[in-house]
């Protein structure tokens, strides 16, 4: 997710450059043709062009407005999940005693036994942030040249370490084995905590209404992840991404041939009293055209880059900024050594991942 309080016009020119040279390019070819080599049947009524013009404007606004309606509920989905962690935090270091042991148990033990839950549920975290960063078919963003740039400038964590590496200082090696067998990592961690929980119950080192209470958080992190997975597995409908995207770009092609002509006409009016500026006002149209084209895609693009909040672009909700957000608070109350501790992602062209 972009941290700068917007974008500077120099990052978005960069952004859409192919673009903005393919509009002048075809713009000045329409002139060309129009006024110089004589073509004037390349023109098309202004009416029809702005009645499209007018459709794709309604279709865009709704691809924009579903589209932050999928970052937006991923956000708040990972807010959930930020709130629930620090609860398991505080529940696990509180609720996990020797008052109703069954044996002696020093509280060193216990450290080690909160450690290990804490620990545990971390490697969940990093389970799901692996997960929410696998690519899908759908996921087309990578494909754009300059979005191609974008992310070789960015290193997204998921993309410089694999899953395996990342589980190996927060799980045993027998636990790390069994979760990589598994489909569904994140799921296999939840099943693991729910059942070492019972076993801590059996134990007498977990009340029963405490169990209970763990319980129902292990249930609100299975709703969540499944809320995170809905929104990475569901796609935005291609039915109204492809047709907007179609859409978009019958305007743009129609568009130079309306208005060339129409600043064609100006000019003609001018040429009697301002014959220079009459001669040449036709050119006028390019960058108009040029600058309206750049409009309507960029709002296109901005609608398709932010259609799935969890693939790794600048505009993403960063789930692994998240993440270790998560995991140093909880490390922090467990009085862990600083040392160990890791740092923060750090920032890539103002980029949090």
């Amino acid at each position: 997710m972009l941290t700068k309080k917007r974008y500077s016009i120099m990052e978005m020119v960069l952004w859409t450059r192919w673009e903005i040279f393919a509009f002048l390019t075809f713009s000045i070819a329409v002139t060309i043709l129009y006024h110089h080599v004589g073509y004037s049947f390349l023109k098309v009524p202004w009416t029809p062009v702005a009645v499209v013009g007018t459709a794709v404007a309604f279709i865009i606004g709704f691809q924009n407005n579903s589209a932050y309606g999928r970052i937006w509920e991923a956000r708040k989905i990972w807010g959930g999940i930020v709130n629930s962690s620090r609860s398991w935090g505080m529940k696990t270091r509180d609720m996990v005693t020797a008052e109703h042991a069954k044996r002696s148990c020093p509280e060193e033990e216990l450290k080690e036994i909160r450690k290990t839950l804490v620990h545990r549920h971390i490697a969940w975290l990093t389970a799901l942030r692996h997960a929410m960063r696998q690519p899908r078919s759908w996921e087309v963003n990578h494909e754009h040249r300059t979005n191609r740039e974008w992310s070789n400038m960015i290193h997204t964590p998921e993309k410089v370490t694999s899953l395996h590496d990342d589980l190996l200082m927060y799980l045993s090696h027998d636990e790390l084995e069994h979760c990589m067998t598994k489909g569904n990592k994140a799921t296999a961690l939840l099943y693991l905590q729910s059942a070492h929980l019972r076993k801590l119950k059996e134990q007498g080192l977990l009340w029963e209404f405490s169990f209970l209470e763990l319980e129902n958080l292990l249930q609100e992190f299975f709703t969540l992840q499944g809320q995170s997975e809905r929104i990475k597995n569901f796609p935005y409908p291609r039915q109204y991404a492809s047709l907007a995207t179609y859409f978009v770009w019958i305007f743009l092609v129609l568009l130079p041939f309306a208005i060339i002509p129409e600043f064609s006409k100006i000019g003609q009016s001018l040429t009697e009293n301002f014959p220079f500026i009459g001669a040449y006002f036709v050119w006028a149209g390019v960058p108009f055209c040029a600058q309206i084209s750049w409009m309507f895609h960029t709002m296109e693009r901005i609608g398709r880059v932010g259609e799935n909040p969890f693939e790794g672009s600048p505009n993403d909700v960063p789930i692994s900024t998240i993440t270790r957000g998560i995991e140093i608070d909880l490390r922090q109350q467990l009085n862990e050594d600083e040392k160990l501790i890791p740092a923060q992602f750090p920032e890539d062209h103002h980029v949090q991942m």
